[in-house]
């Protein structure tokens, strides 16, 4: 075997390693789902349910709400896609192809605002939203995305840099205007990008849990997030439930990852975030 093929063996084993690594976590969680409480703390470890129990599904589901939970955190992360998407699509089409005083300083001040911790806007922003009447409503996890973010509209800018401007001159030519380049040429054109977009709105949504528990007190309005971490609280000792709860709640994020994996990976790559 020659050195290639020896750095090759060697390469392959370690990436093999290294996912073996990051999906034990998911199988245990997968695996304890179907367990009884009992074989999860059994000494020596018992990988393989002896039956697989969904009973633990069903018990876990019908002590909370997790339905109601379920179309709370949908409606948000729907609303939060729509908004995300059509901002950082609208906003970086005008710091890619419109040419205006100022532009790249504005873009500049866009991209400090990454640098802000969010703990630091997380009182003001509150206490804002509460004298608008904004408290106990969906609001204010919505209507920011709709403003656009500063990674979505870098993104997305940087993706539309890359599409040729002749594009645009023919366009002007024949007598389009800028909205019609955008919404006949630009926007068939950037799927990857807007689907990268869309992505990373679902999983930051899907995940958030600050935002809820700050703005939200009203049990019928809780988000899955929020209501694991209070299910957690309630059944500490109950690992299967636990396990089979965080199951389900993990279940969307996998699926949407996959469906849009190739134009995610494509969005990601053409954006100039490769390596």
């Amino acid at each position: 075997m020659n050195k290639k093929k020896k750095i090759k063996v060697i390469s392959y084993f370690l990436l093999i390693v290294l996912a073996i690594m990051m999906l034990f976590p998911f199988f245990w969680m997968v695996r304890s789902s179907f367990m009884t409480n009992r074989e999860i703390t059994t000494v020596p470890i018992q990988w393989i349910p002896s039956q697989f129990n969904f009973d633990n599904f069903i018990e876990a589901f019908t002590k909370d709400s997790f339905g109601r939970y379920f179309l709370n955190s949908i409606i948000i992360v729907g609303i939060n896609m729509v908004g995300a998407v059509f901002s950082a699509s609208f906003i970086g089409f005008g710091f890619a192809r419109l040419k205006f005083k100022g532009r790249n300083l504005w873009f500049a001040l866009l991209l400090s605002t990454m640098m802000i911790p969010y703990t630091v806007l997380m009182i003001p922003q509150f206490l804002i939203w509460q004298a608008i009447g904004g408290y106990n409503t969906f609001l204010p996890l919505t209507i920011p995305c709709f403003f656009g973010t500063a990674f979505n509209v870098f993104l997305v800018r940087q993706f539309y840099s890359g599409i040729p401007k002749e594009y645009d001159e023919a366009a002007l030519v024949d007598g389009a205007n800028y909205f019609v380049i955008y919404s006949k040429i630009i926007l068939p054109m950037a799927k990857p990008v807007l689907c990268t977009v869309g992505v990373f709105t679902f999983m930051n949504t899907w995940n958030d849990f600050m935002g809820p528990l700050l703005y939200l007190d009203r049990p019928e309005l809780k988000t899955v997030s929020l209501a694991l971490q209070n299910f957690m609280g309630q059944h500490t000792s109950q690992w299967n439930l636990l396990m089979a709860v965080a199951t389900v709640i993990t279940i969307p994020m996998i699926i949407v990852y996959f469906a849009a994996q190739r134009y995610f990976i494509e969005g990601i790559t053409f954006s100039g975030l490769k390596g």
